[in-house]
């Protein structure tokens, strides 16, 4: 049964429990707000960190870490410059959310084509995006990022990439399969995003240069 607090709850105020790092399994559930409507941003707890609700639970993870969000700035930054020119599709920041299937994820980057947006609501889209990145924070495992991944596809995001600061990779995955890009790399143009074939090594331009092994 699902836990409940006040709508209005910023968490500053309750009593606080140290855990060791290793005791703490993210995402961690939240309990939900009693006035909770998922579809309604308003109504979310306020955390300093990242939340989504996913199969009646309200998950937790910190906050972005510096990798994590140079690198998310470097591929939104890649894709909205490709979308000055190509205006049919509109592009997502900022833990993009969405509403898809009754569950609410956030994407460090999302591509919608630009007529299933409209008109801007200030909520979720509910229409799901071509394009779905995740980028790998100090938090994260790449089988999490994985399954995640399979969430998307199952609800009808055509492409999901998966962005590796520790080794500079991006693993792309569509219902067909999944391929891996590294450095010297360009990214091969997808029917879905005419155009948009960047290096990889831009999308990670803000990391300073690997060291030699």
């Amino acid at each position: 049964m699902a836990t409940h607090a006040r709508a209005d709850q910023d968490y500053a105020d309750v009593e606080v429990t140290v855990l060791p790092r290793y005791a703490v399994q993210l995402p961690f559930e939240l309990p939900l707000p009693v006035d909770f409507v998922p579809e309604q941003p308003e109504t979310w707890p306020r955390v300093t960190g990242r939340t989504e609700y996913v199969g009646g639970r309200l998950l937790y993870m910190p906050p972005c870490g510096d990798e994590q969000q140079a690198v998310a700035t470097d591929i939104v930054t890649e894709l909205n410059v490709w979308r000055r020119q190509h205006g049919e599709f509109f592009v997502g920041g900022n833990e993009a959310g969405m509403m898809l299937g009754g569950d609410v994820r956030g994407a460090d980057a999302a591509v919608w084509r630009r007529a299933d947006v409209l008109p801007l609501t200030g909520g979720f889209p509910r229409t799901a995006p071509v394009l779905a990145v995740e980028v790998a924070g100090r938090e994260d495992t790449v089988e999490a990022l994985e399954q995640k991944a399979r969430w998307y596809l199952d609800h009808g995001v055509e492409m999901v990439w998966i962005a590796i600061p520790r080794t500079r990779t991006l693993r792309v995955l569509r219902r067909d399969g999944a391929r891996e890009h590294g450095a010297g790399e360009q990214l091969p143009s997808h029917p879905s995003l005419p155009g948009f074939s960047p290096r990889v090594e831009d999308l990670f331009s803000q990391l300073p240069p690997r060291s030699s092994p």
